[in-house]
């Protein structure tokens, strides 16, 4: 599973790319960035192993992302994703594992993927056994351990916590708590929700046909979003 990262100044193309990322079954998680910059600073706290990346975009280009990318040590992977074919020689310059013409095929994607988990090993084997999120309660800086927490939820400008016993409000947003916890077990079921599928208890079809999670030690029930419904049963082999 790798975790993606979509850069593109339009709303519509990140959605579109999003969805057909999430059919595949082969992400973890994805996080979205409108401007080069907004990327780095996305980058700068979490990493991911490949990016799929626009090439025109207002101020700074992708190409010129994609050189400062390839001077890491150990970059992610780069896939373009444009419009324009006139910049391929440019972008295999930087390395770039594959370059694809939008509006991007579902074949075109799957090849690009298969492309770039033949070059990037997902970093699971750091795993921890005992990752800590800081957050803020009465005034003191507080370390959950991640495998107490059951589920985060969007509220307002805030992520909310949930663990057996409370729940803790942190400024850290869905998407990057996403990036965070994608290889500690956790994946993102709905816009307004990450789940710990380790405290899936439950599947439950309800009569509008929508599917809900029972979760461990939790009275309220996490609703999953129809285009999650083909990835999360994936992820929990059923």
């Amino acid at each position: 599973m790798l975790r993606a990262m979509i850069v593109d100044d339009e709303a519509p193309a990140r959605s579109e790319l999003k969805f057909l990322l999430e059919q595949t079954g082969k992400i973890s998680s994805i996080t979205e960035a409108s401007s080069v910059r907004s990327a780095i600073e996305m980058l700068m706290e979490s990493r991911v192993d490949v990016v799929f990346l626009d090439i025109s975009m207002p101020g700074a280009s992708g190409l010129q992302l994609a050189e400062a990318l390839h001077k890491l040590k150990n970059p992610p992977a780069i896939v373009f994703v444009t419009a324009y074919s006139d910049h391929a020689v440019e972008a295999f310059d930087v390395d770039a594992v594959d370059y694809l013409l939008k509006p991007v095929e579902e074949a075109r994607l799957d090849q690009a993927i298969e492309k770039v988990l033949t070059r990037v090993k997902p970093q699971t084997e750091s795993k921890v056994s005992i990752e800590r999120i800081p957050v803020e309660k009465g005034g003191r800086k507080v370390l959950i351990p991640v495998d107490q927490i059951r589920y985060i939820m969007a509220k307002d400008d805030y992520s909310c916590i949930f663990t057996d016993d409370d729940r803790f409000l942190s400024t850290t947003s869905l998407a990057q708590f996403e990036a965070k916890l994608c290889d500690f077990g956790f994946f993102r079921v709905h816009r307004r929700y990450i789940v710990n599928l380790a405290c899936v208890e439950d599947v439950e079809t309800v009569p509008s046909g929508a599917i809900q999670l029972g979760i461990t030690g939790m009275e309220e029930r996490v609703l999953v979003s129809r285009r999650r419904v083909v990835p999360l049963k994936k992820a929990l082999s059923l």
